[in-house]
């Protein structure tokens, strides 16, 4: 899949997420990345699928106004490792978002589990 189309594929899957968290992206850069970088890999494994950047909902104080947009950066090259099928492919992306926008929210994964949107 070219680059494009996993573009186009990511914003899909934005667009089929859960009111909640698509419209919690308004402050949310989501980029699309071949790799992480030898430090991203160094600091999370080399089969990252996706990362946060930011300060969490939780732990952002009444000053904070004025910062950077929080990013959330997609992996291509890991995402699409062993799946064969657009859909597999669609299923990560998703699985990802869901996983690294509950880190914006201050949220794990047993929370979403119970939230039924994992």
């Amino acid at each position: 899949m070219t680059t494009e189309e996993f573009e186009g594929l990511a914003w899909e899957v934005v667009e089929a997420l859960p009111r909640e968290f698509r419209d919690s992206l308004d402050n949310i850069v989501l980029l699309v990345r071949a790799a992480p970088t030898r430090e991203q890999a160094a600091d999370f494994g080399p089969d990252l699928f996706g990362l946060y950047e930011g300060v969490p909902l939780p732990d952002r104080g009444q000053s904070y106004n004025g910062a950077l947009p929080d990013k959330i950066t997609l992996f291509k090259k890991n995402l699409e490792a062993g799946v064969k099928t657009r859909r597999g492919v669609a299923a990560r992306i998703r699985h990802t978002l869901m996983h690294e926008l509950a880190h914006y929210f201050g949220m794990d994964d047993d929370e979403l589990l119970k939230k039924g949107l994992y």
